[in-house]
């Protein structure tokens, strides 16, 4: 079956040219286009897409705000994916877009082929968040996040192991870096992620990553050295 995507950018032109890339694809069928947010969050109720390639800077509702709105209607059973597009000269705004329910993060300037596999990630469930992307975004969102929140009891459902697991994913490391670090099977590794994001509620490592910045179990710094 093909990936419904909705492009969402005040720019025809980007719009244009994503769909041109995205109509290539055998895969991956573009639903629509919006130049703003009020015409996504409509357009996402009714079109019911996979992902949503999602600006963040646009007239009436912006993109956070329209994220937020998209991901709180949509059937838990057939939730939508949304990815942010976005630079890195935008810090202010990645927290933000994190708690609002974002997949992960696009560069509007981003190569074909990593804008066709983005979506395709997302659409498996995945959070589009490279190791590298993670620890810079980690670095810029913890400076701006609120102070933390207490821990909430769900992570008190987590086992020594999986406490560890999740202490790894807030610091941005791969299911690869995990697997070395804790010295098992990236298999294993892949069982207690899903374990975790199970028992914290959460739908992605995203989600996972914004929560254990709120809660206090990581602290901002505690990153990943690039």
């Amino acid at each position: 079956m093909s990936i419904r995507v909705l492009l969402v950018d005040d720019q025809a032109l980007i719009r244009a040219g994503f769909r041109m890339i995205l109509d290539a694809e055998e895969d991956i069928e573009v639903v629509g286009e919006c130049g703003d947010g009020t015409q996504a969050v409509d357009s996402a109720g009714r079109l019911a897409p996979d992902v949503v390639l999602m600006d963040i800077q646009m007239p009436d509702i912006d993109g956070l705000e329209a994220t937020r709105r998209i991901v709180d209607a949509a059937d838990p059973d057939d939730s939508i994916a949304v990815l942010m597009l976005t630079t890195f000269d935008l810090n202010e705004y990645v927290y933000e877009a994190l708690r609002a329910g974002a997949s992960g993060f696009l560069l509007k300037d981003v190569p074909a082929e990593q804008l066709v596999d983005g979506i395709r990630v997302v659409a498996q469930g995945d959070a589009l968040l490279a190791p590298s992307v993670t620890r810079r975004l980690i670095h810029e969102f913890s400076r701006g996040a609120p102070a933390h929140q207490g821990e909430r009891p769900e992570i008190g459902e987590l086992t020594p192991r999986e406490l560890e697991v999740f202490k790894l994913i807030a610091r941005g490391m791969s299911n690869a870096e995990i697997a070395a670090e804790l010295v098992v099977s990236e298999t294993t590794v892949k069982t207690h992620v899903a374990r975790v994001l199970m028992k914290l509620g959460v739908r992605d490592r995203v989600q996972a990553v914004v929560l254990a910045y709120e809660s206090g179990v990581v602290e901002p710094g505690a990153t990943v050295s690039e």
